[in-house]
């Protein structure tokens, strides 16, 4: 008999995929606001006109990446066969050639990942979009990966609309507000951006999300009063992440489960609270590669180095890098809020460059 056999089918669950961060919902409460004013700014594509290039802002896990997304669904069913979405993460997508390919495969015609140049694959999308004759929408989530790394491929984008008919409009999310302050000024000058500022939520806006999430989760009857406060304060006060909330709900339920229990208990978050943390920074460490993450392989176990220093100890234990190089790496890893970066003067020594980890706290 196959170990498959003697698993029944779950007593709590309706759609586990719910409680997925990558679950879209039919409903965001208390971000209906925020829904119409980019959906306002984008209705123009539907009448053929170029839209209101926006920029969102706001912490972690507040719903800027859903909101987007749910906007672009609204739109799909709404005008799809007048405009096209495309919806991507910079920070898998970081440079020109590689941000300027993922669109181009986005909006359906294959294309090699590598070997063309960033100006043959400018030509192709702008080719692309002539022979299409629809508007298009662009979503750079994390667009401060996009700026830190690699600038120009915002200015690629931007300047498109100089060769097209059909207009093509940009709604950009990043985690800080500032981030086009030290931009090239032609790339300034171009932007012409609406920014829509997303606020924490309260406990009780957490309470009414993780509701809603609960109601498409799981059957009637199977989450006991009293979680859905437990799993809301926890998130409220481990920065106000719904994904926290989330990862409550999902490791009280595996509890529930592993009891052959049919109702998620407060006993049973109680148990998991200790284990569920701040989530935003393990995400972006987990996807670093290469020098990046080199550079907080090193920094872990410091408390804080004076930057000869570290220069020094990842030349010994990594292939060279030239001072300039490694500062550009460090910019980065600044810049998307995983390193710090400080300076002291002392006297006639002159002065000193520290750089630290940033470290994850309320666990």
């Amino acid at each position: 008999m196959s170990i498959f056999q003697n698993i029944q089918e779950s007593k709590i669950y309706k759609n586990e995929q719910a409680l997925s961060t990558e679950f879209l919902p039919n409903f965001l409460p208390h971000r209906e606001t925020q829904i119409q004013e980019i959906a306002r700014n984008l209705n123009p594509l539907t009448k053929g006109r170029k839209p209101q290039n926006t920029f969102i802002s706001g912490p972690p896990g507040i719903g800027k990446t859903c909101v987007t997304r749910f906007v672009f669904r609204e739109l799909d069913e709404y005008a799809g066969e007048k405009v096209d979405t495309v919806f991507v993460n910079t920070w898998d997508y970081n440079t020109a050639p590689a941000l300027l390919t993922k669109i181009v495969i986005e909006l359906g015609y294959p294309i090699p990942r590598r070997g063309l140049s960033k100006d043959e694959i400018v030509e192709k999308l702008i080719e692309i979009l002539k022979r299409k004759g629809k508007s298009v929408v662009i979503g750079l989530d994390e667009i401060d990966q996009l700026v830190n790394k690699d600038g120009t491929a915002l200015y690629d984008l931007l300047r498109i609309n100089q060769y097209v008919k059909t207009p093509v409009g940009l709604v950009m999310i990043s985690n800080y507000s500032n981030i086009f302050s030290n931009i090239e000024p032609r790339i300034k000058s171009s932007l012409d951006t609406q920014e829509i500022g997303f606020k924490g939520y309260s406990l009780q806006e957490m309470k009414d999300i993780l509701k809603e999430r609960c109601n498409e989760a799981f059957r009637t009857g199977s989450v006991q009063e009293g979680v859905l406060l437990l799993c809301g304060n926890h998130a409220v006060n481990r920065g106000g992440d719904v994904r926290v909330g989330l990862e409550c709900l999902r490791k009280a339920a595996k509890i529930c489960e592993k009891e052959d229990n049919d109702r998620i208990l407060v006993k049973h978050v109680k148990e998991i609270l200790p284990s569920v943390k701040k989530v935003k920074l393990q995400i972006m460490r987990d996807r670093l590669e290469g020098v990046d993450k080199n550079i907080v392989e090193i920094l872990k176990n410091e408390k804080k180095m004076v930057f000869s220093d570290f220069e020094e100890k990842y030349n010994q234990k990594h292939e060279s890098l030239s001072h300039t190089s490694l500062k550009k790496h460090l910019d980065y890893l600044e810049g998307a809020g995983l390193i710090r970066t400080s300076e002291t003067r002392s006297g006639s020594r002159g002065r000193k460059s520290y750089i630290s980890l940033v470290k994850r706290k309320n666990f």
